[in-house]
Order: structure tokens, then sequence, then C-alpha cells
């Protein structure tokens, strides 16, 4: 760590004060002045650039480590693509590495101001003690308090360094500031690297995390595709062939009823004919419980039509911003119609009250009844809140005794 020449560490530090007071400067006014402004109209916006800016100079900072320091911080990740102005805005305002880079270049001016101190003490004075005999007969005389004339600098207590032997010890001081400060200088620079590499670069950890997100989502919408694509095989598939099936059986029913055919020969079709229909029935649930066709017109529309073939009365509000992904909508779909169901067959509720919203990128839905309560963590719920989990959702239940009941669903839309 640290290993480059001593001269390209102190180019470094030289080098940092000024970017270190530009990039506060450049906080105070981007960062710190659009959220001061965020309730106008140009305030969001502001603050949005600004930790875009950010990004920009902490990339300039890491830059520069590597280069001057020979020190290299893995690479954050990229922004994400904005899909429009008001996207575009969004992005920036939620940017981690944004908002890490701008408390980094806070942190830097301190760091910058700490590393010129030790460039100026030590090897400024090193080298100035360090050369001193060459030059101290250059310095005008000056008298001391008791009005003798000395030559060379002066130190308190009236003490000259007028004489060789003493401007020799100010060479040999000189001499210790400057072997000395590489490893000063290279402890303070250690400071201005963990805060670079705490700050602007992705840990091992962080990206493991960032995998595992992203596998996991990939898992889930891909899993709802396959679903969507076995309900349409068997409802354009398997389910018209069994109508088609139990039609022919019922024509063949009626002909042989017509031709006062077997007994049992009529029987045995009327039998094929009652388990063709309730195969079909069967396939039928077993296609609505894979991925109701209903959600393709969105999921509005998909509770509306639960809500309204409710045995209870259902007050429902659905209010979405954006149409969730795929995933999130059968979840959502399935956890109304499970509890609607426990309302019906539980609760003793007279009416059920459904509520659907998005805000901050998660789907929010609560199902009240004014039931009997007592509702627990298991059973129906229990599995709930396993399908929730796949989406690192969270489900909730209150339901004192004599109620109401209350259980509130949040899922992410982000996937």
């Amino acid at each position: 760590m640290l290993t480059h020449p001593a001269a390209t560490r102190l180019l470094y530090a030289v080098i940092g004060l000024p970017l270190g007071l530009f990039g506060l400067v450049y906080v105070v006014v981007t960062v710190v002045g659009g959220t001061a402004l965020s309730l106008t109209l140009v305030g969001l916006p502001l603050l949005s650039a600004g930790l875009r800016g950010a990004r920009r100079l902490g990339d300039l900072h890491r830059g520069l480590a590597r280069r001057l320091l020979g020190l290299s911080a893995a690479e954050p990740p990229p922004p994400r693509r904005a899909a429009g102005l008001i996207d575009g805005i969004r992005v920036g305002l939620t940017d981690p590495v944004g908002w890490r880079s701008a408390a980094f270049l806070v942190l830097k001016a301190p760091l910058g101001y700490l590393a010129m101190a030790v460039v100026i003490i030590l090897y400024g004075y090193g080298v100035g003690a360090l050369t001193y005999p060459v030059w101290w007969r250059l310095i005008p005389p000056q008298t001391d308090s008791a009005g003798v004339s000395h030559a060379g600098l002066p130190l308190p207590g009236d003490l000259f360094l007028d004489s060789w032997p003493r401007a020799l010890l100010t060479a040999g001081a000189g001499a210790i500031l400057l072997l000395v400060a590489p490893k000063v200088l290279q402890g303070v620079l250690l400071l201005d690297w963990l805060a670079l590499a705490g700050l602007l670069s992705r840990g091992r950890l962080r990206d493991r995390v960032r995998e595992l997100e992203e596998s996991r989502a990939f898992a889930v919408q891909d899993s709802a595709a396959a679903l969507r694509r076995i309900e349409r095989d068997l409802h354009d598939g398997a389910q018209a062939r069994l109508v088609a099936l139990a039609m022919n059986l019922g024509a063949a029913k009626e002909q042989l009823a017509q031709i006062d055919a077997d007994p049992q020969a009529r029987e045995l079709v009327g039998t094929a004919h009652r388990d063709a229909k309730a195969a079909l029935v069967e396939l039928r649930d077993l296609v609505r419980g894979i991925h109701p066709p209903i959600l393709d017109s969105g999921l509005d529309a998909a509770l509306g039509t639960l809500a309204a073939r409710s045995p209870v009365p259902v007050e429902l509000t659905v209010d979405l911003t954006d149409r969730p992904p795929p995933a999130v909508e059968t979840i959502a779909y399935f956890c109304v119609a499970e509890l609607l169901t426990n309302v019906v067959k539980h609760s003793g509720a007279p009416c059920a009250v459904v509520v659907v919203e998005q805000s901050g990128g998660r789907l929010r839905l609560r199902v009240t009844d004014h039931g009997r309560g007592g509702a627990q963590l298991r059973g129906g719920l229990a599995g709930l809140f396993d399908r929730v989990r796949t989406v690192d959702g969270h489900l909730d239940v209150s339901s004192p005794v004599g109620g109401p009941t209350v259980v509130t669903v949040e899922l992410p839309c982000g996937l």
C-alpha cells in the first residue's frame, strides 16, 4: 500500500488541497443548496445534477490515487440509465454512489489541509533548514533586546542562529525533518486512502449483495414469465381440447339416446362426459391459480373483478402511479384473493375494505375487516408470508380479539 515513490506522494498531497477545497465548495453549492431549495422547481434538479457531478469528481480522485499512489479501488457500479427527464432526476437523487462521493468530497478538504500542513512543516522547513548554511549570511542583521546586532534567523529568547556551529546544527535538524517527512506523509495519505476506499470503492460484500439481488430479481421475473407461458399453453391447448372432448361426448350421448343404444354404452359415455366436464373445471381452477388471465388487463382491473365476485361486499380503492412488475402483480392479486377468502370463511365480518397504493417504489395493500379478530400468522397467512418474502416484501397482521383485523402487505416495485 502506498508503494509509489515519495515524489508522487508529495505531488498527490500538493494537488489534493485545491481539489479538496473545490470539492467542498461544489458540495455546498450544489448538494446543500439543492437540498435547501428542494421545495422549489430548481432544487431537486440542482441536487440531482450535483450528485451526478460528485460522482464524476469521485472518479477523478480515485484516478489520482491509482496513478500517484499506486492504489487500486474497485470501480463502483455505473448509474442506471434514465428514461426521460423526470426519471433522470430520480435516478440522480437515488444514486448511493453520488451521495457517498459527496461525503468524500466534504471529508477530502480537511484531509487535504492535513497533508499540506505536513508538506509545509516537514518538507518546507526541512529544505530551508538543510540549506541554512548556504544562505544564513545573506539575512540582514537584527538587534536583540540589549541592542547587540546579530546575523542569521532569530529564535525566541533572544537566540540567533548566527554562527557556523548553529547553522550546521540547523542543517542537521532539517535533514531529520526530511528523513521523517515521507513516513509522516504516508501515514496522512493512508487516512485519505481509507476514506476513498470506504466511500468511493465498491466492496466485495456490496458486490455480492448486488449480485444476489440481481439474480433473485431475474429468477422471480423468469418464474413469473414461465408461469404465464404455462397458463397460456394450458388455456390454448389442454383446456381447448377438453372443451372439444366434452362437446363431442355430449353429442355422442344425445345420439346414443336417439337410436336407443345399449344402456351400458350410454352410461359409459355419460360417465365420460361428466368426467370430462369435471376435469375441465379443475383445469380452469388450476389455470387461475397459476396466473389469472384477468391480470393481463392490469392489477386494478383484476382486483375489481375479484371484489365483484366476493360473497361479502368489498370497498376497493386502487391508486397506482405506474404498473408494477408482473411478478409483483401476481403476488398482490393472490394476497388480496386469500385475504378476502379468510374474511368470508373466518371473520364473520359483513364487509371488507381493500386499499392498494403505490409510493416510494413500493406497492402497499391493506385489507381490513371488522369481524371477530384473532387471526394469526399460520395456515393461509403463513403461505402468504412465504410468498411475499420471495420478492423481499413484508406482511404484517394486526388482529386483536374482537377485531378489527388489518393485514398490510408491502412489495417492492423495482424488480
